[in-house]
Formats: structure tokens, C-alpha cells, sequence
């Protein structure tokens, strides 16, 4: 039996990969940051699928103290002191210009998709499995650039960099480490911007080699395959997932 943490379990991208992983046989514990009905709604939702989840609060700009919360979970659900996987997965936007942006906004986006990620892996790093496995969200947008996310994709740049190290150095634990970048999926993320704007959403799709764009649940199965035994030998690679955008 494998267990994955998975931050932002609670909506969109994060929802969706943690029932993907409960389908192949996955626990989970899902984070949320304000929103505990819905996290609780996710947790029924993998209990109805034969599995177990627990849903924590957590901040990911401020995780200090979140690796004993989860070990307290390990024990009182699964009566383990490890967990398999890690799917880095919170996530916030902000949609300025480059000469718009904000140091306020900068920091908030460097602290959630940056530094968040960075110190809450390593203060996890002691409860995680030998021979398991890390996932990092990245987006399409470290490749491609679309105006008006400048600080947001070079976090996620910074993200992709910092999981080949972290593959080169917990290598010899066996622990895979990689990223999937999606492209523009129908989520309420950004203010729902893609999936509520008509044009921009037709515009997307005309920009994508399948002619739309993407669904959590195009998103979800990947992450679940990705962290499946079927993908043990692949690690420090960057996957995009994005219906083919702009190739």
C-alpha cells in the first residue's frame, strides 16, 4: 500500500491526481489552504473508491511545523513513519506585466511556488520512502511565453531546475524526481480565466496540436502513471502536458 501527499488536493489539478492515484490503489493525504469543505468533500470522494485520505491544512509559504503533522497522521491512520510520494501541486498566480509587477507580488509567488516547494521537501525529505518518488507542477509557460506571467513562470523555472538537482542528489535513496508542466486547463485557477473566457479559451485551442485545451482529467492519470512502478527508471525529466501548444 503507497501513500502520497499531494498540496492543493482540495480543487482543480490537485482534486483531480489524488482520485487518479486512488484509483490505482493510492492513500493520500491532501493539503488545503482555507477551503476544508472541499477538502473534506475530496477525502469522501477517495473513501467511496475503496481508499483512505486525510486532508491537513497547510500553507506552503510557511511549512515549519507541517512534517509533524504528517507524521502524526502516518501513525494514527496508517500506523507508518513514511509516505511514498510527493506531489508538489499548490499553487498560486498572479497576472501582471513585467513592468506591473510588484515586489509584494514577486515575493508571494517566490514564497508559494518557489521557496514553499523548496523547504517543504526538504522538511519532508526524513518521512519519505526509499525507492519513492517526488513530483513537481510545473507549467508550459517555463517554455512558451504568453504576456503578463513573468515572475510566475520563472518560479516554475527555478522548480524545474531544482528537480534535476534534487534527482542527482536523492538518487541513491531510489527516489525518482520529475515535472509535469501543463498547459492551459479548465480550472478555476487564475480567476477561472481559461475555462470562463469563451475567446481566450478558443484561442488557446486553436494554438494546440489536439484543438483544445486541457481538463483536470487529462492531468490527473499522468501524475498517477508517472509515480506507478511502470515509471521507476524515469527521473529528473521534465514531461509537458499540454495537448501540444505552440510546438
Amino acid at each position: 500500500m503507497k501513500i502520497a501527499i499531494v498540496t492543493g488536493g482540495n480543487r482543480g489539478l490537485g482534486r483531480n491526481a489524488a482520485l487518479a492515484l486512488a484509483r490505482r490503489g493510492v492513500d493520500s493525504i491532501i493539503t488545503y489552504r482555507s477551503n476544508a469543505e472541499e477538502a473534506d468533500e475530496v477525502v469522501a470522494g477517495i473513501g467511496a473508491l475503496g481508499r483512505t485520505a486525510v486532508a491537513l491544512r497547510l500553507d506552503v509559504a510557511k511549512p515549519a511545523g507541517f512534517a509533524d503533522e504528517v507524521r502524526r497522521a502516518l501513525k494514527e491512520t496508517w500506523d507508518r513513519d513514511s509516505f511514498d510520494h510527493l506531489v508538489n501541486n499548490a499553487g498560486i498566480a498572479h497576472h501582471l506585466s513585467f513592468a506591473d509587477t510588484t515586489e509584494e507580488a514577486f515575493d508571494e509567488l517566490l514564497n508559494v511556488q518557489f521557496k514553499g516547494v523548496f523547504f517543504l521537501t526538504q522538511n519532508l525529505l526524513p518521512l519519505l520512502a526509499d525507492g519513492g518518488s517526488i513530483l513537481n507542477v510545473s507549467t508550459g509557460l517555463s517554455r512558451f511565453t504568453s504576456p503578463g506571467f513573468a515572475a510566475y513562470a520563472s518560479m516554475k523555472g527555478a522548480v524545474e531546475v531544482l528537480t534535476r538537482y534534487l534527482a542527482q542528489e536523492l538518487g541513491p535513496r531510489g527516489i525518482t524526481v520529475n515535472t509535469i508542466a501543463p498547459g492551459p486547463i479548465e480550472t478555476d485557477f487564475a480567476g477561472g480565466v481559461v475555462r470562463d473566457n469563451a475567446d481566450f479559451n478558443a484561442l488557446l485551442a486553436s494554438q494546440a496540436a489536439l484543438g483544445r485545451v486541457g481538463l483536470p482529467d487529462d492531468i490527473g492519470g499522468v501524475v498517477a502513471s508517472l509515480l506507478s512502478d511502470d515509471n521507476r527508471w524515469v527521473t529528473g525529466q521534465r514531461l509537458e502536458v499540454s495537448g501540444g501548444i505552440h510546438l
